[in-house]
């Protein structure tokens, strides 16, 4: 059994999805591991990461309308506001998507389908540096 770790930085400018599925696909082909696991972790709790459809970028945009509608800024209810009307919603929908990933490697490639991206979700309105955490094992 073999194991390569990597982390990748990703620049965000605004709240939206960041594909970095070729970043992955890279990774998963520079450590030669034929069949095994790619586990992706994002270290932010303002932040998320999907598999998402890579082909209609109205995908996209549909759910960021999705997501705006069901957690807008600026509610209310919402105490923690430190950093801003953005903060706490952003944490609201990290906990409602996933921080992690774990998907298939086999023959050398990622097993997503033919229309699936990796995307890093940014729920801030802000320009960020993300870190993504990549782990490999298999063999």
């Amino acid at each position: 059994m073999q194991q390569a770790t990597k982390t990748l930085t990703i620049s965000t400018s605004r709240i939206g999805l960041y594909e970095f599925t070729e970043a992955a696909f890279a990774f998963v082909k520079e450590t030669k591991i034929s069949t095994g696991l790619l586990t992706l972790f994002v270290q932010h709790t303002s932040a998320s990461l999907l598999i998402q459809e890579n082909a209609d970028p109205e995908v996209q945009r549909d759910l960021e309308r999705f997501f705006q509608r069901l957690v807008p800024h600026g509610d209310p209810l919402f105490r923690h506001t430190s950093e801003g009307p953005d903060d706490m919603p952003a944490h609201v929908r990290a906990a409602l998507t996933a921080t992690s990933l774990s998907i298939p490697i086999q023959s050398g490639r990622l097993a997503l389908g033919t229309w699936q991206g990796i995307y890093l979700y940014e729920h801030r309105t802000a320009p960020h540096r993300r870190k993504v955490v990549l782990q490999v094992m298999g063999e």
